[in-house]
């Protein structure tokens, strides 16, 4: 599940029965990169692990190619990955409107492949996300290019940002599953061409018996990762939303 990294936090994860965290990164990294020591601790006591570690909508180039100061924190979080065991940094790529799309994908290349280079010998894959947010790395046009030209990155997929932009999830699992590292299991509710809520998975609309049979025949052993998105199901609703997907899903993964 989706977790602040505090110790509370992931003592919580514990309490409900769950073995994976998965940290998002998006403002504030110092005080992250400040308490790496700590988390580790944390998790060795808890017997907690980490399968993702991300970071979202932040600008990763501008007119002029990479930004520098925002390569280095993403190269600080793939050490903050091995560090503490994570398999698996997401990331995405801004558009800048001033340029080509062209250039915009020769700079989101170069970008992805910085830090390709610099996580394989670290025992550390890359995933792109496909969040819109601040994120045009979102499907099939972009990803033919990108896996064609870094070997071994991935996918991290959510099957509620297809949903929204109305596009065919189950045939991008089924096209793309073999590259997929990561799944987020987040709830979507579209209704008469509008989004509604983002309620618990297994409370939404989302096929996912489908994606999980999909997954299944594709061979993934990657995550499954809850990120609870509702302006509804907060507090205690909230609590109980998480509770209801956790046992939604446990009957659907078989260990064989």
């Amino acid at each position: 599940m989706i977790s602040n990294y505090q110790a509370g936090d992931l003592i919580s994860l514990k309490q409900r029965g769950l073995d994976y965290a998965e940290f998002c990164i998006n403002a504030d990294e110092n005080d992250f990169f400040s308490v790496l020591e700590t988390i580790e601790k944390i998790l060795k006591q808890e017997k907690l692990h980490v399968f993702s570690i991300g970071r979202w909508g932040i600008h990763k180039i501008d007119q002029y190619g990479i930004i520098k100061n925002e390569l280095n924190i993403n190269l600080k979080l793939i050490d903050a990955c091995t560090k503490l065991g994570s398999p698996i940094f997401v990331t995405g790529c801004n558009y800048v409107e001033s340029i080509s799309y062209e250039r915009n994908m020769e700079y989101a290349l170069s970008y992805l492949k910085e830090l390709s280079q610099y996580a394989k010998p670290k025992g550390v894959k890359i995933a792109v996300q496909n969040c819109r947010w601040n994120n045009f790395l979102v499907g099939p046009d972009t990803w033919d290019v990108i896996l064609d030209q870094i070997p071994g990155i991935g996918i991290k997929y959510d099957p509620s940002h297809a949903i929204y932009d109305q596009k065919n999830y189950l045939k991008e699992i089924n096209d793309y599953g073999q590259y997929i590292f990561h799944i987020h299991l987040k709830g979507s509710l579209f209704v008469d061409g509008m989004r509604v809520d983002d309620p618990p998975a297994g409370l939404d609309i989302t096929n996912w018996k489908a994606i999980i049979s999909i997954l299944y025949f594709k061979g993934y052993q990657g995550g499954l990762s809850i990120e609870p998105h509702s302006k509804t199901w907060k507090g205690s609703l909230g609590e109980e939303g998480i509770r209801y997907t956790i046992d939604y899903f446990r009957p659907l993964i078989f260990k064989v």
